[in-house]
């Protein structure tokens, strides 16, 4: 089960038309709708279950630069700047805290990696540096750990992902924007060749331009209307202490296990060293394109041949307008947790750091991450469908750079000076 996120009271009403559709009530969603109803411009948001029940409430909550690619680094800027006044801008804690992110090394060959990482990005004047094993046991005391050295980014921080989506969509909706829960969009409808409305499963609302959000889901939408979208699926396991007396404010990733400070006091913590990779068709469809990524990062893989694959199976990939979609009859991506991996994380971490062999499970969860070929995510108009933009394919990174993505894609949809250059999320560069 993901965590509990803050309650929000959502629109009854379904409208019958509106400037922009927004689908998918993510986070990203959730933001686009904030900055299109700050500017004035009349938004729907449609999800097809929960605001924030997937991927949005289920990640780690960090909020980082460090060890993105460099294209991506000004995306992470600009939302580092909107993090920091988003309390302000919404009227409510979403625990934003600029405590830093650090990685740590084993090895040398790891080491090289992050001062690889380092030297690619330094026209950008960041505040990274990298750290001596003495300077990491200062930063973060008590461990046993032997590391080669590490990485350290002051300004990166973390927020919370159960409070961010929620107080993000009620300030959106006191702007203006209506939000509509438990409505799934089953495709869009076009004239002229022209997107001119989205048809759900309680109608059809008559729309200017739509905005797909859909995260994980985004791939099956576009496919439905000829479209592909390469993404595949990742699940990360992840379980919470309850409160604890921990060696650090600093988020802190190790090469088998991570951790970070909840705001009530418990941590956050995940094996960062292994992702279950559950085999689907996607796999035969679009596999090829991951040949690089799957020869350097073998090793973080557990893949397998499953219920994943029956289940996905089982979903239809074509649909009509006036039929049941496959998101009526998943309304919540729920993957069970890998209890063995959370087990790996809590015993690589009390290696060490041996204080959170006291640490005390008070909740885990699972999530379903979309990762495409390069990890970026695919912001900007759809090929072939006018009207159609998108925002998804963020491979685990979006909770971070939500408010600036949101606002890009927002931006685009707007026809406005958009917040970065948009050049490198461009769906054409597959």
């Amino acid at each position: 089960m993901a965590p509990t996120i803050e309650p929000v009271q959502t629109s009854r009403d379904f409208p019958a038309s509106t400037t922009v559709v927004i689908i998918g009530g993510g986070i990203i969603g959730l933001t686009a709708a904030l900055a299109l109803s700050e500017r004035g411009i009349p938004v729907v948001v449609l999800e097809k279950g929960r605001i924030a029940g997937e991927q949005s409430s289920r990640n780690l909550g960090w909020i980082r630069k460090t060890s993105r690619h460099r294209e991506d680094v000004p995306l992470a800027l600009a939302s580092d700047r909107l993090w920091a006044g988003m309390a302000e801008r919404v009227g409510s804690d979403v625990g934003y805290r600029q405590s830093g992110i650090m990685f740590l090394a084993k090895t040398d060959e790891q080491l090289a990696m992050h001062e690889a990482w380092l030297k690619s990005v330094e026209s950008l004047s960041l505040d990274s540096k990298l750290l001596s094993a003495r300077e990491i046991d200062s930063r973060v005391p008590g461990g046993k750990g032997e590391w080669a050295g590490g990485i350290f980014t002051a300004s990166d921080g973390r927020a919370e992902p159960s409070l961010a989506s929620s107080a993000i969509a009620k300030a959106a909706m006191a702007k203006g924007a209506v939000i509509v829960e438990n409505c799934a969009v089953r495709t869009v409808s076009r004239s002229g060749g022209k997107v001119s409305g989205v048809v759900t499963e309680r109608g059809e609302i008559r729309c200017d331009q739509a905005l797909l959000t859909g995260g994980m889901w985004s791939r099956r939408f576009l496919g439905n209307i000829g479209v592909s979208l390469p993404t595949l699926p990742l699940i990360l396991s992840v379980f919470k202490t309850a409160p604890m007396e921990g060696p650090t404010e600093i988020a802190v990733g190790g090469p088998d296990f991570s951790f970070r400070k909840h705001k009530d006091g418990g941590y956050i913590i995940t094996q960062r060293g292994a992702l279950d990779a559950p085999l689907l068709l996607d796999h035969l469809l679009v596999g090829s394109r991951y040949l690089g990524v799957l020869r350097s990062q073998r090793h973080l893989l557990r893949i397998s041949l499953g219920k994943h694959f029956l289940r996905d199976l089982a979903l239809p990939r074509r649909w009509r307008a006036g039929k049941s979609s496959p998101f009526e009859r998943v309304r919540t991506m729920d993957p069970p947790v890998n209890a063995g991996l959370n087990d790996e994380a809590q015993r690589n971490l009390a290696a060490a750091w041996p204080v959170f062999e006291q640490a005390t499970v008070e909740s885990s969860w699972a999530g379903m991450i979309d990762i495409t070929p390069d990890s970026n995510p695919v912001i900007g108009a759809v090929p072939g469908v006018p009207g159609l933009s998108i925002a998804s394919g963020f491979s685990g990174h979006g909770f971070g750079t939500s408010p600036a993505a949101g606002q890009l894609a927002a931006d685009l949809v707007a026809g406005s000076e958009p917040i970065i250059d948009p050049t490198p999320y461009r769906f054409e560069r597959f």
